[in-house]
């Protein structure tokens, strides 16, 4: 008598089988969890970074600001105005940060694949939703 190919293995051996792979499969989705939440929490950290050192450069600007208001009172010298410049381009440092803050955060809120993937898992093993017996 000849030795079974892999796809003629009998029904007693694949449930024994079965348990392995649950485990298996539970595993692997746990990883791809945790996967994705390092993910996540990385980028929001990224975009927490960013927002602090925006603040941070802010202060600056209020700085400037005041600085601008006191020579652009006084209009004793036209210092104002290089004053007033050096706060556009602290405004506009600050404005590049928080967008690529924003992107950060937008990239870091996107949803969880892996959880949609036992959803499916589950209704294969149960045999509900598109796995349920058809009429």
């Amino acid at each position: 008598m000849s030795s079974p190919l892999n796809d003629e293995r009998g029904l007693f051996t694949l449930l024994g089988e079965l348990p392995d792979r649950i485990s298996t499969l539970v595993r692997a989705e746990i990883d791809q969890v945790k996967a994705e939440l390092t993910y996540k929490a990385k980028h929001f950290g990224i975009g927490a970074g960013l927002v602090v050192v925006a603040a941070f450069v802010g202060i600056f600007l209020l700085g400037t600001l005041i600085a601008t208001g006191i020579l652009a009172l006084s209009l004793v010298m036209p210092g104002w105005a290089a004053a007033l410049i050096v706060s556009g381009v602290l405004l506009l440092i600050i404005l590049i940060l928080l967008g690529v803050a924003v992107l950060n955060f937008k990239r870091g809120s996107e949803p969880l694949e892996s959880i949609e993937s036992v959803r499916q898992d589950l209704d294969a093993i149960t045999g509900r939703g598109a796995y349920g017996s058809r009429n």
